[in-house]
């Protein structure tokens, strides 16, 4: 699974931390299975990604 954030991880280090195993691109973050993360903290991740960037519009 592949999810795009269009602000980068920089700050997200704390929530990445917590996620469980993955890998990361510029702006994309590489899950293998669900099963590998924590899915609340990718909630999580997910909505203050999508926070920042209605925020910026």
């Amino acid at each position: 699974m592949t999810v795009y954030t269009l602000d980068g991880f920089p700050r997200y280090a704390e929530l990445l931390s917590k996620l469980g195993k993955h890998s990361t691109g510029k702006s994309c973050l590489y899950i293998k299975s669900l099963a590998d993360v924590n899915v609340e903290v990718l909630r999580e991740l997910i909505a203050q990604s999508v926070a920042r960037i209605r925020a910026s519009l």
